[in-house]
C-alpha cells in the first residue's frame, strides 16, 4: 500500500510537467470504485501507464469474499490469456535471433506434429499458431475434461476434425499456443516456462510474476468467484498449467505495469530492448479479420469499422484510433491488457469475479479520461449490455426446460445404462447408478449427476455446479441395445 501512496504523492510533480492532474487521478479512482460496486466484484486491481510512467495503480476490495484481506498492487492474480502476448514475444525473440521465421512450417520444428487434415499439417505456419484461423475450432476439452500433459494434448490434435477451411475464418484456439511453446522449447533448449522467465520477467524485474500456478506460493493472492445459485460464491480454482503458453502466467499490477510500458515503447526497458523495432511492430500488425460472432459484445456499443487479431492481440478502431487488447478468463478470474498506442497509454485490469466485464468498461473509460476526452459512462452501458445477454440466455434455458416431454420413461432399467464408454479423442466415460440417478465420470476427472429427463435423455448438474447443467442422450442400435451416449459434445461408444 505504501507504493500506492507514493504514486499519489508524485502526482503533483507529474501534473507540473503537464502529464496528469491530481484531480483527474482522483476522478478515475472514484469511477473505478463506483464501477466495482456496480459489477459486484469482490476484488480487483488496476494500473494505468502513460508516456513511460505509471500514472495510476491501486487495488480494490478483498481477495476473497467474506474476508477482509485487501487487494493491493502486489496481490497475485491469474493473467490467463493475456499470457498469449508474452508467448508471441518469446517467439519473436527467436525470430530476431534467426532461429525461426514466422512463415516456417510447424513440421520443420516438430516433425511428429499432425492434424486431422494432412494438408493443414503440412501447410500450417508458425504465424498460424498465433492467429486462431487454422480451421481447427476450439479444443479446450483436451484440458478441461482431461488431466494429461501438454505433449499428449498436442498428440490428440490429430483427431480433432476441422471446423472450417484453413485460414477461412476465425475461432479462438488455445492449443496452438501450446504448440508454439513446444517450438520455443525445441529451438531454444529451454521449456517455455524457463524461457519466458529468463527473457521477459527477469530483464523487466517482474519479481512477482510466475509462469505457472504451481509456482505460486504466496498468501497475497486472489481467489476466484462466480455468480451462481443467485449469489456470488467462492469456487474452485482452475489451473491452466497444462496449456501454459496459452494462459498460465500469474502476476500483480505492479509487475504488469512494467510489461505494459515495455510493450508500448517498442519493447524497450531500462537495460535495453526485448525485440528489434521491426519485429516488435510485426506483433501488432493486423494478421486476420475477426468475425463479428467471435468478437466481443462491446462492438454493439463501440461500432468498430474493423476488428482484427495480431500476434497475441485483438484489435479494433475506437474513435478514429487503433487499439490493441486482450482479455484473460479462467473460471472466476479475469484480466485485460489494453493499449492506445497513439497516445502511449495502456491499462491492465485484474478481477476475481467470473467474466467481470468491468475490464472493458475501464479500458474505454481510461482511453477517454486520460487521452481522448469525453464523459461516457461505460460501466453502466456495459452492465446493461451484458444483462440483456444474460436475460436472453436465461430465457433460452427456460424455453429448453419447458420443451421437456412429460410422462415418459427410460427404455431400460437404470442398471442397463451403466458401463464404460470410450471415444478415441474424448477418452473414457463411466456411467454408474446412484439411487434414481446416473453418475457420469469423464476421464476420472469431470463428474455430473443426471436424473431422467425424457425418453432416453438424462439431465443434471456437473459436480462443479458453476459449470451448469448437462444432457446425456443414449443411442440404441437396431437390436435395441445401447450403442453409445452423447455427452458434452462427444459420442462415446459403449464397450462390449
Amino acid at each position: 500500500m505504501k507504493k500506492i501512496f507514493l504514486y499519489l504523492l508524485l502526482l503533483p510533480c507529474w501534473a507540473a510537467q503537464g502529464q496528469i492532474s491530481e484531480a483527474k487521478i482522483k476522478e478515475f479512482d472514484a469511477y473505478v470504485e463506483k464501477s466495482r460496486s456496480l459489477f459486484q466484484i469482490p476484488g480487483m486491481a488496476v494500473t494505468v501507464v502513460k508516456d513511460g510512467k505509471v500514472i495510476f495503480q491501486k487495488g480494490y476490495g478483498t481477495r476473497q469474499l467474506g474476508l477482509t484481506h485487501p487487494v493491493d498492487a502486489q496481490t497475485l492474480f491469474a493473467c490467463a490469456s493475456t499470457t498469449k502476448a508474452m508467448t508471441a514475444t518469446c517467439m519473436a525473440m527467436l525470430v530476431d535471433e534467426g532461429k525461426v521465421k514466422w512463415d516456417d512450417p510447424v513440421v520443420n520444428y516438430l516433425p511428429g506434429f499432425q492434424l486431422y487434415d494432412p494438408y493443414v499439417t503440412r501447410e500450417l505456419k508458425i504465424r498460424d499458431l498465433f492467429t486462431h484461423n487454422s480451421g481447427v475450432g476450439n479444443a479446450d476439452f483436451l484440458w478441461d475434461f482431461m488431466n494429461i500433459p501438454s505433449e499428449q494434448i498436442i498428440e490428440k490434435m490429430k483427431l480433432v476434425k476441422p471446423s472450417y477451411s484453413m485460414r477461412a475464418g476465425f475461432i479462438y484456439q488455445n492449443i496452438f499456443y501450446v504448440v508454439a511453446g513446444e517450438i520455443i522449447k525445441k529451438v531454444s533448449g529451454q521449456p517455455w516456462t524457463t524461457f519466458v522467465k529468463k527473457r521477459i520477467f527477469e530483464p523487466l524485474q517482474m519479481t512477482r510474476t510466475f509462469p505457472l500456478l504451481s509456482e505460486v506460493n504466496d498468501p497475497n493472492q486472489s481467489f476466484p468467484h462466480l455468480f451462481y445459485n443467485k449469489k456470488i460464491q467462492l469456487i474452485q480454482r482452475t489451473s491452466a498449467d497444462a496449456v501454459a503458453a496459452a494462459g498460465s502466467a500469474w502476476s500483480c499490477v505492479e509487475d504488469m505495469s512494467k510489461w505494459a510500458i515495455c510493450m508500448l515503447d517498442s519493447s524497450k526497458y531500462s537495460g535495453g530492448r526485448l525485440l528489434k523495432p521491426s519485429t516488435w511492430a510485426e506483433l501488432f500488425k493486423p494478421q486476420v479479420m475477426v468475425t463479428p460472432t467471435q468478437f466481443y459484445p462491446t462492438a454493439t456499443l463501440t461500432m468498430p469499422n474493423w476488428t482484427t487479431y495480431g500476434l497475441g492481440w485483438f484489435q479494433q478502431d475506437y474513435r478514429g484510433k487503433k487499439i490493441n487488447f486482450h482479455t484473460g478468463s479462467l473460471a472466476g478470474e479475469t484480466a485485460m491488457h489494453a493499449q492506445l498506442p497513439s497516445e502511449r497509454l495502456a491499462i491492465y485490469v485484474f478481477g476475481n469475479l467470473d467474466h467481470a466485464e468491468i475490464r472493458h468498461a475501464l479500458m474505454f473509460k481510461a482511453f477517454d479520461h486520460f487521452a481522448l476526452g469525453g464523459t461516457r459512462d461505460w460501466s453502466t452501458e456495459i452492465v446493461n449490455l451484458y444483462k440483456k445477454q444474460t436475460d436472453a440466455l436465461e430465457q433460452e434455458e427456460a424455453k429448453f426446460e419447458n420443451a421437456r416431454v412429460a410422462n415418459t420413461k427410460p427404455s431400460l432399467d437404470l442398471a442397463s445404462y451403466a458401463g464404460t464408454y470410450t471415444d478415441p479423442l474424448y477418452g473414457e466415460l463411466t456411467v454408474a447408478v446412484r439411487s434414481t440417478s446416473l453418475v457420469f465420470t469423464v476421464n476420472n476427472l469431470v463428474k455430473a449427476t443426471l436424473e431422467h429427463w425424457h425418453y432416453d435423455t438424462f439431465r443434471g448438474f456437473f459436480e462443479k455446479q458453476w459449470w451448469g447443467k448437462i444432457n446425456a442422450t443414449f443411442v440404441f442400435n437396431n437390436q435395441g441395445k445401447i450403442s453409445s451416449v452423447d455427452f458434452a459434445g462427444a459420442g462415446y461408444k459403449k464397450n462390449e
